[in-house]
């Protein structure tokens, strides 16, 4: 999940309208869900939400998780009643065109907006299969690089990702990077960032902990889901309580919410 712009509430309203919707449909009380639905496709605050939430927005497309590596098990489910699915997939590409990063962008930037292109890929039509980043390689001291296809299905090119941070910075900040980009702990999505972050499973628990403990609720369930995807947590670190607990503090943050219910939907972890 991205960074939010501050001091706009409109796009803090209509984020929160989708997370919530998210959510619902992750915890089964929809029986479809629509993206589109919800959002007027030619509002600029509502591409621009897209673009906050990254691939979250498509979280109730995902397929299962293969628990054991965090992997997709299997393609996303995109028949959604009345082409809803169809829907979707333009109003994403209309938030893509919209709101592509800058020549500057930050790494969470760029890394969140490759996050919706490939989940966009793997999880809606006319989609060629669910995906990851195999295309560029990756590692320390390298970067993952752009898809292949330059977009000839119609969606933008993944931009080229920074991989650095997840090898040379110190754990706080790591962590901090980590809860930014919980979208991308999506099944099957960013296979660069889940080994960066399970070479580093010890740090992440550490910025976890911290997280609790200066009662950064939105910040300790971005790392939680991460920590959720990841394999050998710890049992003492006692995640499941830990989401719980925070999702009960958080005060009803909608982001905190969507951060809990990936992590209990898709990989077992934090159930009420």
């Amino acid at each position: 999940m991205a960074e939010q712009p501050q001091g706009n509430t409109s796009l803090s309203a209509v984020v929160a309208d989708i997370a919530t919707g998210v959510v619902l449909a992750l915890d089964g009380g929809h029986d479809s869900y629509a993206l589109s639905g919800v959002l007027a496709q030619d509002d600029p605050v509502a591409l621009a939400a897209i673009r906050v939430l990254g691939a979250d927005v498509l979280a109730p497309y995902a397929p299962a998780a293969d628990t054991t590596s965090g992997r997709a098990a299997g393609r996303g489910d995109a028949t959604r009643p009345g082409g809803a699915g169809l829907a979707d997939e333009a109003i994403v590409r209309k938030a893509l065109a919209a709101y592509p990063p800058a020549a500057d962008a930050s790494d969470v930037s760029v890394w969140s907006y490759r996050g919706l292109v490939e989940a966009s890929r793997a999880f809606l039509p006319g989609s060629s299969g669910a995906g990851g980043y195999g295309a560029g390689g990756y590692g320390a001291g390298h970067s993952v690089g752009g898809s292949g296809d330059g977009g000839q299905d119609g969606r933008p090119s993944e931009p080229q990702a920074g991989t650095d941070w997840l090898y040379s910075d110190p754990w706080p900040k790591l962590a901090h990077r980590a809860s930014q980009l919980g979208a991308l702990s999506l099944p099957g999505l960013a296979p660069a960032i889940a080994d960066g972050l399970t070479a580093r499973t010890e740090d992440l628990a550490r910025g976890f902990v911290r997280a609790v403990r200066r009662r950064d609720w939105l910040q300790a369930a971005g790392i939680g889901r991460w920590l959720a995807r990841v394999p050998d947590v710890p049992d003492s670190l006692g995640l499941d309580t830990g989401l719980v607990y925070v999702l009960r503090m958080s005060g009803g943050d909608p982001r905190v919410a969507l951060h809990a219910a990936v992590a209990r939907r898709f990989y077992g972890r934090g159930a009420r």
